[in-house]
């Protein structure tokens, strides 16, 4: 008996897509900063098993050991070095608050639908200079690879330099706030 593939991965698609989706629900409705730091990264497993899916194993193993690795680990450390792992901190959710951010939300869903139904689907393709047989020699790294450190890797360095001026300017505020306390 042959088995049934398509149906094995569009169940899991689903089923990865529905985690992703009430993760990213409990994400943004969580009061406590640690509590919703965790349900990101459960959101980003998520996405992560949705690309290996969809044959982008590489994608997927970089969305994990980048963002739900290293990038929440930044999170979380900043999170606990301002101490805001208690909720309530200039909580200004109220129900007006909610309301507004679901009918923000609802509108950009819309507006994702109406584009996506507007366009013909795209057909991706490789950058210039690689041909469907060097990607099947040397693998699907080198088209992401060689452009990303060669044309792209001043932008990427100054990124790096931004996401790293953004944690120490963190940690300067919240050094500034546990001193006025400590007063």
């Amino acid at each position: 008996m042959e088995p049934h593939y398509p149906l094995f991965y569009t169940f899991h698609f689903y089923l990865f897509g529905v985690i992703a989706l009430a993760s990213a629900l409990a994400f943004v409705t969580r009061r406590s900063p640690v509590a919703a730091a965790l349900w990101l990264v459960n959101t980003m497993f998520s996405l992560s098993a949705l690309y290996v899916l969809l044959d982008a194993q590489f994608i997927g193993v970089m969305q994990v050991l980048v963002y739900a690795g290293a990038i929440m680990v930044v999170f979380l450390f900043v999170i606990m070095l301002l101490n805001l792992g208690h909720g309530g901190i200039g909580d200004t959710r109220g129900l007006g608050w909610k309301l507004a951010a679901g009918a923000v939300g609802l509108g950009i869903l819309a507006e994702i639908f109406a584009l996506t139904k507007a366009r013909a689907p795209t057909i991706l393709t490789l950058p210039e200079g690689f041909t469907a047989r060097e990607v099947a020699q040397t693998g699907a790294i080198a088209p992401i690879a060689a452009p990303l450190f060669n044309e792209y890797l001043l932008a990427f360095e100054v990124t790096s330099i931004l996401l790293l001026a953004a944690v120490v300017g963190a940690v300067v505020l919240g050094k500034q706030r546990g001193d006025e306390h400590a007063r």
